[in-house]
């Protein structure tokens, strides 16, 4: 035998070796299941996750909402002159957060004012 010959030879064993046989095809095929069934699985637990904080935020806005109706009723109910006593009694009783409030307010005015020029 030559050693080119020889050389094929080691070359062909050392392919042998780190090739997957055929029939080995099942387990590579379960390999790939238990994997994608890995896969799967985190995905679902994400689902799950994400469908638990949209009903906590579809709760937690649904009771903002229910409030908010509950004041804009009580506001409708009161008389302008009684909601303009309401605003002095509280800026007698808080004049830095009034101060703060008015602040607030005016620049949200000033940038609404300045966008539509």
């Amino acid at each position: 035998m030559s050693e080119f010959d020889e050389e094929v030879k080691k070359a062909e064993k050392e392919l042998e070796q780190s090739l997957i046989p055929l029939n080995d095809q099942e387990n590579e095929e379960n390999l790939d299941d238990e994997y994608l069934g890995d896969l799967k699985m985190q995905a679902q637990e994400y689902q799950q996750k994400i469908q638990d904080a949209a009903v906590k935020a579809k709760d937690y806005a649904n009771e903002k909402f229910v409030q908010a109706s509950e004041k804009f009723k009580e506001l409708q109910d009161k008389d302008p002159k009684q909601l303009v006593e309401d605003a002095k009694d509280y800026a007698r009783k808080n004049p830095g957060q009034t101060i703060l409030i008015s602040a607030a307010v005016g620049l949200v005015i000033g940038w609404l004012i300045k966008g539509r020029k």
